[in-house]
């Protein structure tokens, strides 16, 4: 009798602990439901609020979805959509916040190609003065770097290939203005230095054939005529037809800028002929 309660009263203990720990797991996933839902709402209305024009509240609204629920899918969506916020606004410091806060947290998220690209453009929208803006240049070109790096294959790629040819135009501007200045006051070691940056570092760009040029004219007034004619002949391989070849040309002959000036006039005066000629058989 007694073995038999003892039975009964082990049974009663582990119906209780089971039924309990049903109702636990029961809760939990109610509760998680509940918590996914809501995040869904909020992210809703972050992008009403987008879609509305309002991006400090939309801002605001991913952030909180982002709170309510780190361990979700709906966590690094929301906070891109906060950075993408500020970014429709040109609120660009915010911008770059954001994704680089989404950097430190989710550093192997899928879309990491986006959030580079976005914010190499948060800096490149910046640029205004090659002379002024070189923080936002560098911080630009670092990261459309990565996207050409780290993700070839993607959209954002192609798009970033482009901008990093722009921004050495820009770059290569910007040592041009500074060789020509240091070129005016006759500080040659400088000026070299800066035409010989844009050979080596922005080959590429259109400032490549002045800098040769520049080159030349700096070595041939320091009467260093054997790099002069280096960089006359490196000109002349590369932009045989270009006027700045035409001016190298004319620092090792001055009378090829007279000779032309002649040519260009007589053939001005035979073409002037030509029409009077023409004229008297009409």
């Amino acid at each position: 009798m007694k073995l038999f309660r003892l039975i009964f009263f082990f049974c009663n203990i582990l119906i209780l602990l089971t039924s309990c720990s049903k109702e636990e797991v029961k809760k939990s996933i109610i509760k998680e439901k509940s918590l996914d839902l809501q995040v869904l709402e909020v992210y809703k209305e972050g992008m009403e609020s987008l879609e509305a024009g309002d991006i400090f509240f939309a801002a605001k609204k991913f952030n909180e979805a982002e709170t309510l629920f780190p361990q979700s899918e709906w966590a690094p969506k929301s906070s891109l959509m906060a950075a993408y916020s500020y970014y429709t606004q040109d609120y660009y410091f915010d911008t770059i916040s954001e994704l680089e806060r989404f950097l430190r947290v989710y550093p192997k998220h899928k879309n990491l190609d986006y959030a580079y690209y976005l914010l190499a453009l948060s800096y490149y929208e910046q640029i205004v003065d090659e002379k002024k803006d070189l923080q936002s240049i560098i911080k630009a070109k670092k990261y459309f770097s990565i996207v050409t790096k780290n993700f070839p294959n993607t959209e954002y790629a192609i798009d970033s290939e482009f901008k990093i040819d722009l921004i050495n135009d820009i770059l290569a501007a910007k040592e041009m203005y500074i060789g020509r200045y240091y070129f005016q006051k006759k500080k040659w070691i400088p000026a070299i230095n800066r035409f010989r940056t844009i050979i080596d570092d922005y080959e590429t760009t259109i400032y490549t054939e002045e800098a040769l040029h520049r080159l030349v004219e700096v070595y041939y007034t320091l009467g260093i005529t054997e790099e002069a004619k280096k960089y006359a002949k490196l000109l002349g391989y590369n932009y045989q037809s270009s006027q700045w070849y035409e001016k190298s040309y004319s620092v090792f002959d001055k009378t090829y800028e007279k000779n032309k000036r002649a040519n260009l006039k007589k053939s001005k005066k035979n073409k002037s002929f030509i029409k009077k000629f023409k004229s008297l058989l009409d």
